[in-house]
């Protein structure tokens, strides 16, 4: 039985839950939020103990731990997990810069923890059905990805727009786009960004082109604009289009150079987290210490992606 903590206890965390209960030999323990009537809805929803406190937390019977706070506490809190000796999911992205990474990652070394980001969409049924079918009938060497979504339905006073919460369009929706681009393309070699800012002092949209080890991309988000949230991957041979929300995917279609098109169906349950959630779990078990799909590499490249496009637009979060 792997015992889980959470800390934070808003809507992300809701649906981890709604996720946890798909995945065996698993149980909520003891969860905190900064806000106590949040934290006490939580445990009378989901069961487990209402803790006062982090310390207070991290000193229950608990396992692992799930960070679902803003970005701005992230690296805070994995620390002090880590240190507490409990394993780490985070949500993304995993810190707000790559030196708050670093930091992260030198204490799970050293505890000799497991600590992954939670990056979801290469979990997803769908995904991993998609990546074995390329594998016996491919579109070729992929050299382009591109992929954004924009959501213009954020309330007013949402985290998403506050800068002292580390919110914006490239923190919020962009590392999704920072993950396809380097999983189908490489290592990055070079960003060229663009942004728009708001009153609150966020990037309210992006656009960024990257260059990478096999390949370009173009990508975007933001908090204005109504974007369509789809995701296009080119071959030599064909391209494949992943249908929106494709960091929920569920549907995709391959156009092949000769004619062809297949399309994948895969649904999902509970949400989609549980499969993260899932592949975490079995890590635990397996006494692994790091992910082999979402890789301690594979988040230094997705946060580094970040950090350059921030700089090139001007936006700096306190303490840089």
């Amino acid at each position: 039985m792997i015992r889980w903590g959470i800390i934070g206890c808003g809507r992300i965390a809701h649906r981890f839950m709604q996720g946890l209960k798909e995945v065996p030999g698993t149980e909520l323990t003891a969860s905190w939020s900064r806000r106590v009537e949040t934290v006490t809805d939580f445990v009378a929803i989901y069961g487990g103990k209402a803790c006062t406190s982090v310390d207070e937390l991290l000193a229950s019977d608990i396992d692992a731990v799930y960070i679902a706070t803003l970005p701005d506490s992230h690296a805070e809190y994995s620390i002090a997990a880590l240190h507490a000796g409990k394993h780490v999911l985070c949500e993304k992205p995993a810190a707000i810069n790559l030196p708050a990474l670093e930091t992260i990652l030198s204490v799970a070394h050293l505890k000799g923890l497991l600590f992954m980001e939670g990056m979801k969409p290469p979990f997803y049924p769908l995904y991993t059905r998609l990546k074995e079918y390329l594998i016996t009938d491919p579109i070729g060497p992929v050299g382009y990805v591109r992929a954004g979504s924009s959501v213009a339905d954020c309330p007013p006073g949402h985290p998403n727009y506050s800068y002292e919460l580390a919110g914006g369009a490239l923190m919020g929706i962009g590392i999704y786009e920072a993950f396809l681009a380097i999983d189908w393309l490489g290592a990055t070699k070079q960003v060229q960004t663009l942004g728009r800012f708001g009153e609150t002092g966020i990037d309210m949209f992006a656009i960024f082109q990257t260059e990478h080890e096999q390949g370009y991309a173009q990508l975007y988000s933001g908090f204005d604009l109504h974007g369509k949230g789809d995701a296009l991957i080119c071959g030599t041979l064909g391209h494949v289009t992943i249908n929106k929300n494709w960091w929920n995917p569920s549907r995709a279609t391959i156009n092949y150079l000769d004619g062809r098109i297949i399309t994948l169906d895969e649904p999902f349950i509970a949400g989609g987290l549980n499969y993260e959630t899932q592949h975490f779990c079995d890590l635990v078990e397996q006494g692994a210490k790091e992910s082999p799909i979402i890789s301690h590499q594979m988040s230094r490249q997705m946060i580094s992606m970040l950090d350059t496009a921030r700089a090139q637009i001007g936006l700096k979060f306190k303490g840089e």
